[in-house]
């Protein structure tokens, strides 16, 4: 079995509660998990202290991690001509330079990409060099590996959620993965906790789209704005099982809210 830990939006510099992150950290370790991944929005204005205590925060976890920016982690406005020229300077300098992440463990493959650029403003976008990652970072996979997208914006329209972002480029990004058999894409931007099952047409074969609620930050959304969430992923050879965990300040812990069981098909 693998178990994935899927945090997102933890907005350094709008955290939520003062011993959220060090529960986070606990109970993800607690956990066993084999790998973190990260769908991005790690601050709220991409400062440099704001980074730093993200970088604290991913060399505490006792597992390997996998990150993607958030728009969040782009410059801000203010600096116009770092946010349209190097908008991820600061991000690349001390998180990590690799836009594009790779990770395989055993019977899985997890792919990275990025979809926060400057010259957009919050619905990300994704350009032919992303569909390209993904073809790559999904070619060479066996035959009956699960496999996994990480993006920080969404690829399709959860009629559920209600009237929310998606990406320019969407429409193909989500084509591209299904030409490249993903099974699940894990996702944030909309800081709402939320698993759908999505198909590209009538019989074609469902993508699970996982989505977690910010982890960290007091910006929540939807009908339960104060809640934060993580996701808990584990995968076996007959099905997978997203566990969405969410945070009691009261007992200072994130604890199971809600499970559900996705069969490979």
């Amino acid at each position: 079995m693998i178990r994935i830990a899927h945090i997102s939006d933890i907005h350094f510099g709008r955290i939520s509660h003062p011993t959220i992150v060090d529960a986070l950290i606990r109970d993800i370790n607690r956990a066993g998990v084999d790998l973190v991944v990260v769908s991005g929005d790690l601050t709220q204005r991409a400062f440099g202290h704001q980074f730093r205590a993200v970088r604290r925060m991913l060399d505490a976890f006792d597992a390997p991690t996998l990150v993607v920016p958030g728009n969040h982690d782009v410059f801000p406005w203010w600096r116009l001509f770092s946010r349209l020229f190097d908008p991820l300077r600061r991000y690349e300098k001390i998180i990590t330079p690799d836009l594009a992440p790779h990770v395989e463990l055993p019977g899985v493959v997890v792919q990275g990409i990025n979809s926060a650029f400057g010259w957009t403003v919050q619905g990300g976008r994704i350009t032919e060099k992303e569909l390209q990652q993904i073809r790559d970072g999904f070619s060479t996979t066996p035959e009956g590996a699960f496999r996994i997208l990480v993006v920080h914006h969404h690829l399709a329209e959860l009629e559920q959620l209600g009237d929310h972002d998606i990406s320019k480029g969407a429409e193909k990004a989500f084509r591209t993965t299904h030409e490249m058999k993903v099974d699940l894409i894990l996702c944030g931007h909309l800081h709402i906790s939320h698993v759908a099952h999505v198909s590209i047409h009538n019989g074609a074969k469902p993508i699970v789209i996982a989505t977690s609620g910010t982890s960290t930050s007091s910006r929540g959304r939807g009908s339960d704005p104060a809640a934060n969430f993580f996701n808990l992923i584990e995968i076996t050879k007959a099905n997978s099982t997203i566990v969405e965990l969410r945070f009691n300040p009261e007992k200072r812990g994130f604890f199971q809210h809600a499970t559900h069981t996705l069969p490979r098909y």
